[in-house]
């Protein structure tokens, strides 16, 4: 949970967690997901952009109740041109979202853009892989983009079978955020859509029980969170966004040469990740995502290891706040940031890093 800054005003009505546009609000993880379609047009409309949005998914929980509050908020959301249809399936959601990025592609938009927001359980990832994966390849539009939000269900506490869907993205190279609080829940939204819209890629969100079913203070302004868009790189004929017509192997040309490594970029210019404790000298490296980051803070705490004793005892601790795809080793596609000086030439892995399954070569490092 945030603290309210001093000098900043606590917004108290229930009515004002989706109208007041900046100030502290107490947000359950759901809420700040209805939020998100809202901070995005008010920070469009701050940029001079006149876009729109569309949702559509089909409810499981822990997102079971996401679209009862949609449609509580209906009113707001037609206020900012935000328009919300529960798919009949997750499959007719997920193409549904793909044709919504060739708007301005042809002629008649009455918008910039559409920005889109899947929501479904994990099984509901399973059988959409296919209009995921297309709609990847074809892209995104620039003054759009898209983010799928994944209900993750570990423990199968409401699902007939345990699931967990970010190997299922990393299959589709679509990169996977994963917040660990209702703040994040927003922030990391928001990141989701402007990393989509910089590098043609759909983005994806991890979003588990004991997250989106908790609150918090929530911080909500117009500029918040900053968004730093990196330098062009090397730019290629016809960019990266959806166009009005195109072929396969272009299109997978396009994915793993040029959108993914936008993809990294907008994540280190943006720091997704984290890196606290100890510098260079660490001798103990602890990675922790999500909820698990939660705990593993509580445990710093009730331990008494603030930030001055994890740096005077070694220790270095890394909040992975996104995921994407990699080069896979013999224990599979690595998801985990190794610094140079721990790398290990000889053994050819992450030396220094405990409970990792593997490792990033250097040249892949977040």
């Amino acid at each position: 949970m945030n603290a309210p800054t001093e000098g900043m005003r606590l917004v108290g009505s229930l009515n004002e967690r989706y109208t007041a546009e900046q100030g502290w609000l107490y947000l359950t993880g759901i809420q700040a997901l209805v939020r998100l379609p809202i901070q995005q047009r008010l920070r469009d409309a701050a940029a001079g952009l006149n876009t729109g949005g569309y949702i559509s998914g089909y409810r499981g929980s822990p997102l079971g109740r996401y679209d009862i509050e949609l449609w509580g908020a209906q009113d707001v959301l037609n206020r900012h041109r935000v328009v919300f249809r529960p798919g009949v399936n997750e499959d007719l959601a997920a193409t549904a979202i793909w044709g919504a990025q060739y708007v301005g592609v042809f002629p008649g938009a009455t918008v910039d853009g559409v920005f889109g927001i899947w929501y479904g359980k994990g099984p509901g990832v399973d059988r959409s892989g296919d209009p995921f994966r297309h709609a990847n390849l074809a892209g995104t539009s620039i003054n759009g983009g898209v983010l799928a939000l994944a209900g993750d269900d570990h423990g199968a506490k409401s699902s007939t079978v345990a699931n967990y869907s970010d190997l299922n993205f990393v299959a589709a190279a679509i990169p996977l955020l994963y917040p660990s609080n209702a703040q994040e829940l927003l922030d990391f939204g928001l990141h989701g859509i402007a990393m989509s819209r910089y590098s043609g890629c759909w983005s994806a969100m991890k979003v588990v029980t004991d997250v989106v079913e908790g609150g918090g203070s929530v911080y909500v302004a117009p500029d918040s969170p900053q968004i730093v868009l990196p330098h062009e790189p090397m730019q290629i004929a016809g960019g990266v966004h959806t166009r009005s017509f195109d072929a396969a192997l272009p299109q997978e040309d396009r994915l793993y040469h040029h959108k993914i490594h936008r993809v990294l970029a907008y994540a280190r210019a943006n720091a997704l990740n984290r890196i606290g404790g100890a510098g260079e000298g660490a001798q103990i490296g602890i990675l922790s995502a999500g909820k698990a980051w939660q705990d593993v803070q509580q445990a710093f705490a009730s331990l008494g290891l603030d930030e001055a004793r994890l740096q005077a005892l070694g220790i270095r601790t890394l909040k992975m706040g996104w995921s994407g795809r990699s080069r896979p080793r013999s224990c599979g596609p690595s998801l985990v940031a190794c610094p140079p000086s721990w790398w290990s030439r000889k053994s050819g892995r992450c030396s220094k890093i405990r409970f990792a399954p593997c490792s990033m070569a250097p040249s892949k490092r977040l």
